[in-house]
């Protein structure tokens, strides 16, 4: 047993599905939900109203026929009740929140998760251009995809994280020819600096850093020479400082896919070969262009009229080596939100070279906005420049980062208020979490040191557990394998950093109206026990946020 809510809702399903057998109507497809309010009950099914029209009853009367026909034996059923219009709402007995303890316990670090579900995953994420730091818009991304996957891996996916790295094209033309000028600027030869090449410092300290290793040995090399050696070199530098920024992150990839591998292994020409068969190219002053198959969506060149394929067809030959070559189900790309029109287009093409679209999904993530103290914050106190990630992480810390990043969906905007990240006050939404963790770790340190331990749960009597702020924490517990397996099916990170919130709030609330370390030893013993679970399931969903889950704050 891995949720116990789903098997509450197939216990129940098992039970209307009997009754509906019983009272001699057909059977008909219905739902198991969740009310809106307890009052309504724990579930509730809307079978009879489905069935109301094909029993020739009104629903309250199919309704009460089925609830009548009920056998609830073996079951956390406790009763069946009809409302409203007909529907039945199902209430359980506490049976279940105890039994939550237990599956707790047996799964630990693995609570919330889901048995293996066959279906192999990519999530493709950050993927920055390597010829400069990474930015806020990486900073978002790698704890969005970063988390994604390990949602997706939690769910019982098979998952790999990969980084694309565009290691060819025009980008690492326009590198060369930046880093060319600025090496020959610092070998003392006077050449221009064309406005369209990259202005950074990095170019600057990049061509210093050569010179340090190489002196002026390619001063008097072909232009084709220098640019290699210098693009060679500082292409290998930008990814090793890419990686040790993205593990200081805490994100380490399985796959780092070199762009220019599709080049040299003739997969680009390949693709583009199947769309001139397929009949989706035609030329156009001297280049091949994609022909877009859906109204509104613009045809894209593939091949430039110098020969040169664009970055579009390398994208394509990519996506197929994903599907095709390396036999993914399913790929997850999270892209910026300036890509959107990209989107229809990559999809088309994957029905043009044979993949469905289906199994390519696309999560477009918004801009964020810095802001401190009540201001947008624009420049870095050292450089001067745009804040880097690694300004980012210098100045609020990693876990910050990665919880605040997730508090928004992708898809929204976010202005992320810098004071408030640093912040060690309840205000502070992911100091409040760690807080309720580090709190627990206090409670079962101290009762320890007295000599009083966490019991198993066989052994401790879970029926004393009656308070309201017991169950409410118990069900929040509960809920976690079901916000797991929401978070995987609609990508949203945001609902592990919600639910964060609202376990922490849940254990406050008990913390502030139950005393753990009472007289009454089985009180102590059973309430001691729940608090441990709540631990280790904010240690779990801390965890798949890439969050640390202190012991002491």
């Amino acid at each position: 047993m891995f949720n116990i809510k789903q098997t509450i809702r197939e216990q129940i399903a098992g039970v209307v599905d009997d009754a509906i057998k019983k009272s001699g109507f057909s059977g008909i497809p219905y739902t198991v939900e969740t009310p809106r309010e307890r009052v309504n009950g724990d579930f509730s099914v809307n079978a009879a109203m489905l069935l109301s029209k094909t029993a020739k009853k009104p629903p309250r009367a199919v309704a009460e026929i089925l609830t009548n026909n009920m056998d609830i034996s073996g079951t956390y059923i406790e009763r069946a009740e009809v409302a409203g219009p007909g529907f039945i709402n199902f209430f359980l007995g506490r049976q279940w929140l105890c039994d939550v303890i237990g599956i707790v316990e047996r799964l630990g670090k693995r609570y919330g998760s889901a048995p293996p579900v066959g279906e192999k995953v990519m999530v493709e994420f950050v993927s920055a251009n390597p010829t400069g730091p990474m930015h806020m818009g990486n900073a978002r991304g790698g704890a969005l995809g970063d988390s994604l996957a390990n949602i997706l891996d939690f769910a019982g996916y098979d998952v790999t994280r990969e980084f694309y790295l565009n290691d060819s094209g025009n980008q690492i033309e326009k590198f060369g020819c930046s880093l060319e000028a600025r090496y020959l600027q610092q070998c003392g030869i006077d050449v221009p600096f064309d406005d369209e090449w990259y202005q950074g410092a990095d170019i600057s300290e990049r061509a210093k850093e050569f010179i340090d290793i190489y002196g002026d040995k390619y001063v008097n090399a072909s232009s084709e020479e220098r640019k290699s050696a210098l693009v060679d070199y500082a292409l290998s530098e930008n990814v090793k400082m890419m990686k040790k920024i993205l593990s200081r992150y805490r994100i380490s990839y399985d796959v780092w896919f070199s762009e220019s591998s599709l080049y040299k292994s003739g997969e680009v020409d390949k693709v583009i070969n199947i769309l001139k068969e397929r009949g989706f190219t035609y030329e156009k002053e001297g280049a091949l262009w994609f022909r877009a198959s859906n109204d509104g969506e613009k045809d894209e060149v593939l091949v430039r009229a110098n020969g040169t394929p664009t970055y579009f067809a390398a994208d394509i030959a990519y996506h197929k080596n994903k599907f095709d070559k390396r036999g993914f189900d399913r790929v997850i790309d999270i892209w910026g939100a300036d890509h959107h029109g990209h989107v229809a287009r990559m999809k088309t093409a994957m029905e043009a070279v044979g993949i469905s679209s289906d199994r390519l999904t696309v999560v477009l993530m918004q801009l964020v906005r810095l802001m401190r103290g009540g201001e947008v914050a624009r420049m870095s106190k050292r450089s001067g420049k745009a804040i880097s990630l690694g300004d980012l992480l210098d100045e609020i810390g990693i876990d910050a980062a990665r919880f605040f990043f997730n508090m928004r969906n992708a898809g929204s905007h976010f202005d992320f208020d810098l004071d408030l990240a640093v912040e060690q006050s309840n205000n502070n939404p992911v100091y409040y979490v760690q807080y309720a963790h580090a709190r627990i770790c206090s409670i079962i340190r101290i009762l320890g040191e007295d000599g009083v331990f966490v019991k198993k749960y066989a052994d401790i009597d879970t029926g004393l557990l009656t308070e309201k702020e017991e169950l409410e924490l118990l069900r929040k517990i509960a809920e976690f394998p079901d916000e797991i397996h929401a978070a995987a099916q609609t990508l949203e990170p945001s609902r592990m950093t919600r639910y964060a919130i609202e376990l922490a709030n849940e254990f406050h609330s008990f913390y502030n109206a139950c005393r753990v370390n009472v007289d009454d030893e089985k009180i102590r013993d059973a309430r001691l026990k729940l608090i441990d679970c709540a631990r280790e399931t904010l240690a779990n969903v801390l965890g798949i946020l890439g969050v640390c889950a202190p012991e002491r704050m």
